[in-house]
């Protein structure tokens, strides 16, 4: 504790020397002020925070919560507006929103900045996409036999090791690259999404990201969405459905189908997809058609291929940190709405912007 009574005098003779003394006091004082409140003691007041957040589900009506994360510095610079960041998980995750949110922590920028500690200045966004019935006993197993022991936890002083690479050549053999082939069937895709995917909880992420902008510093023009596997598919849903609600969009392991590829490029939103060239089950070749065609619309797009791995691409992707910098470059502009015509939508801004 200071004893700030030693800068004051009551004994002020009011000579010159009186006055450089008293200068002297208040440059002491102000390198005091300087010194504390950059301080590692000043900086843990300003800490990221990770709050569950309920939210009355439109899918059946039953209150779940989401992960919302605050990053550091929130508290301290309210004059700010933060970017929002939505993660949108992969099949593995799913659980009732309550005592199964924890799964969600398993990969994405939350595990990234809370398990990891990064200091990424986005608030964030991060639902749980309901079982669905798949926890049954026709349930995939790796849904039926998960436990929690799973789940990374935050430790007090520095992180857990990253979960390992899957063994891709093991698994599905030497490199052997992709030519362009046909998409998945639109139909068997379609069902798929709209039984046990993320289409399936429209409007849900469209309530709980507007219950956010209106309840936090969060900066509407600089709202991203990303996602992996299934979470990556519901990406291309939303993004084609809502384009005027993303600035980019970033996509892992997951194709747009051709009417989502053809919104999404009229709509110009920026947007970047990865693929694992030993994946099994999204196959690189199924991103070529509509990825062509968003070529063909003038789309401000990139595609990735991590050749050497097998499905788990996020774990390399949201490790990187020129994702979140590409992510950051763009600010949505003011309109179109929804519902009008996008074929004349002005592409995202380039935003001059620093890290917050």
């Amino acid at each position: 504790m200071i004893a700030w009574s030693m800068f004051f005098s009551s004994n002020d003779t009011g000579n010159e020397s009186s006055m450089k003394f008293h200068a002297f006091q208040l440059s002491a004082l102000l390198a005091c002020l300087f010194f504390f409140s950059n301080s590692p003691t000043m900086a843990q007041t300003n800490p990221p925070q990770l709050l569950r957040a309920p939210y009355q589900s439109t899918v059946d009506n039953l209150e779940r919560d989401y992960f919302l994360y605050l990053p550091k510095g929130y508290t301290q610079k309210t004059a700010s507006k933060w970017p929002v960041l939505i993660f949108l998980h992969g099949d593995g995750q799913r659980g009732d929103g309550k005592a199964d949110l924890d799964f969600v922590l398993d990969s994405g920028p939350l595990y990234e900045a809370w398990i990891q500690k990064r200091d990424l200045p986005f608030i964030m966004i991060v639902p749980q996409l309901p079982m669905f019935g798949l926890d049954g006993e026709h349930g995939p197993d790796y849904l039926r036999n998960r436990t929690r022991d799973g789940i990374p936890r935050r430790q007090d002083q520095g992180v857990p090791p990253r979960s390992a690479d899957m063994p891709a050549r093991e698994l599905s053999g030497p490199m052997r690259g992709a030519v362009a082939g046909k998409p998945l069937p639109v139909e068997s895709e379609l069902a798929l999404l709209e039984n046990v995917g993320w289409r399936k909880t429209d409007p849900d992420l469209i309530n709980i990201l507007d219950s956010v902008l209106a309840a936090y510093r969060a900066d509407p023009q600089r709202v991203y969405l990303t996602g992996s596997s299934m979470g990556g598919s519901g990406v291309n849903y939303f993004a084609s459905e809502y384009p005027d609600r993303f600035a980019a969009i970033l996509s892992v392991v997951g194709f747009p189908l051709m009417d989502q590829a053809e919104a999404i490029a009229r709509a110009r939103i920026p947007a970047w997809y990865f693929s694992g060239g030993r994946d099994p089950e999204v196959k690189t070749e199924y991103f070529f058609a509509t990825l062509n065609r968003m070529e063909e619309l003038g789309s401000l797009m990139r595609f990735t291929t991590e050749q050497d791995m097998f499905h788990d691409v996020w774990n390399r992707v949201f490790a990187r940190q020129d994702v979140y910098d590409w992510l950051l470059q763009y600010t949505a502009p003011a309109g179109p709405a929804r519902g009008e015509s996008t074929e004349s939508a002005p592409f995202r801004a380039v935003a001059n912007r620093k890290m917050e």
